[in-house]
């Protein structure tokens, strides 16, 4: 199980990511993307995610990943549980989708 806390600690070291909180949710952005967001309970999580593979992911473990609403279906997005994460799968999650919104030489800056 993941807690909102972890994933903070992951995503705010990261170069130009920074929280803000949008009606309640917790939110991370770089520029004005978003690129992970909260749920208002914080039990699901929202992340940037390539949308030829989220009906795969989805299929494949369901109890995890959920997909985002029908008007989000034109992003980049996918939900998932944050109880039905370990900590390892939520970083990797968590590096790519920020990879997904900066620059490929700030990324490239960064070890994994």
């Amino acid at each position: 199980m993941v807690t909102v806390d972890e994933v903070r600690a992951v995503a705010l070291p990261l170069p130009r990511s920074y929280e803000v909180f949008v009606y309640g949710r917790r939110k991370f952005r770089v520029g004005q993307i978003v690129y992970l967001a909260f749920s208002r309970d914080e039990t699901t999580i929202g992340f940037g995610f390539p949308k030829e593979w989220r009906a795969i992911v989805v299929e494949a473990e369901p109890h995890k990943f959920m997909l985002p609403r029908a008007s989000d279906m034109r992003f980049n997005w996918l939900h998932a549980r944050l109880a039905a994460l370990d900590a390892t799968e939520m970083h990797d999650l968590v590096m790519d989708a920020w990879r997904m919104v900066v620059p490929k030489r700030v990324s490239a800056q960064i070890r994994f």
